[in-house]
């Protein structure tokens, strides 16, 4: 295990002493070592966590009101692009209402008998936390739709006519469920949520910036507070991002014996293929594509797929939202189109 042994790379006690001072709640610190950095960095609270207001106001309500009547919550639903914080949220609100969370995923529910098998072990008041929800089968998903709404399991013993079904009786407790693809849940799914569906937005290059150094702080690296509108205007608008460029930051400075400054973050950027605004290779590759093979668009996600190599899910969930965000393509009925800002970003690119 490789541990960052630079003093130059550390706050001293009086820095982290001074950034504590500054949040709402101490922050973790971890050991230098610690492999598992993205669970360290999650916040503990919804006044710690930053953006999403609105999303956060509906939980504190949500949340608060529930625990006033000694209820569980009522099951929710978290969707938007990957990085921006569903199953950050879901751990938050577990320890928001001091809740047990248990986390599994759409694709390791095959049977029924695995759904049966996690839900007769929650206890009462637990969180069920699914990602990718919209990956269930609908065999599974017609077995949650009683269980959403009544707390009941139903199960088939047996088969042909001497089949027989029998039903459990549940501890309340509350499904959270995450999503990258909010169209291909079924509507009877989506409409078991009553405790509402929420929409993850891009975070604005200010949150960003402020979770950079949170980020910092904890990871006991020193990034001067000049250089993080830098790294915020890389990371794509997404916390996940941002947390990882600012690892790729430290870990380029450490190897090349150095403090975090502006040459160095230059560098690691140039070292990762990124551009001021973020975008890497293959984001320029489905620009100059629409651009050169396909006369500025419109055209279609797998023809866009076939002509770069890229996969058609990697193009919808990954590269485009972004491209969209910054006004580069447009995603029309006919197809995707190179807009003039678009052109103009790769003429001065």
């Amino acid at each position: 295990m490789l541990e960052c042994r630079q003093p130059s790379l550390l706050y001293d006690s009086e820095d982290m002493i001074a950034y504590h001072s500054k949040m709402s709640s101490p922050l973790p610190i971890p050991p230098l070592d610690d492999q598992f950095s993205d669970n360290v960095l999650r916040p503990n609270s919804l006044a710690e966590y930053i953006g999403q207001t609105q999303i956060k106001k509906n939980l504190s309500i949500l949340l608060g009101a529930a625990k006033e009547r000694g209820h569980s919550p009522e099951h929710i639903l978290f969707y938007g692009p990957p990085g921006l914080g569903k199953t950050t949220l879901a751990h938050v609100i577990a320890k928001e209402v001091g809740a047990n969370l248990r986390v599994t995923s759409g694709p390791a529910i095959e049977r029924v008998g695995d759904l049966a098998a996690i839900l007769t072990n929650l206890q009462p008041g637990d969180m069920l936390f699914i990602d990718e929800i919209h990956r269930l089968n609908k065999t599974i998903e017609e077995v949650l739709y009683p269980v959403m709404e009544t707390g009941k399991l139903d199960i088939m013993i047996g088969k042909g006519p001497s089949a027989r079904t029998i039903q459990l009786e549940l501890p309340p407790f509350t499904l959270l469920g995450a999503t990258t693809r909010f169209g291909m849940l079924s509507s009877p799914l989506r409409s078991r949520f009553s405790g509402g569906a929420f929409r993850l937005d891009f975070y604005t290059d200010e949150e960003i910036s402020t979770i950079i150094g949170r980020s910092a702080a904890i990871l006991r690296v020193v990034l001067p507070t000049e250089l993080l509108p830098s790294v915020a205007s890389r990371s794509r608008k997404t916390p996940r991002i941002a947390n990882y460029l600012l690892r790729r930051v430290r870990d380029y400075a450490q190897m090349h014996k150095k403090e975090i400054d502006t040459d160095s973050v230059r560098d690691a950027f140039e070292l990762l293929g990124l551009d001021h605004n973020g975008l890497s290779q293959s984001d320029i590759t489905i620009l100059v594509t629409l651009r050169d093979k396909f006369n500025g668009g419109p055209t279609g996600v797998k023809n866009l797929a076939a002509a770069t190599g890229e996969d058609e899910g990697t193009i919808e969930d990954v590269i485009e939202p972004y491209l969209i965000q910054l006004g580069l393509i447009e995603r029309t009925p006919r197809g995707r189109i190179l807009t003039e800002t678009g052109r103009d970003y790769l003429t001065n690119d």
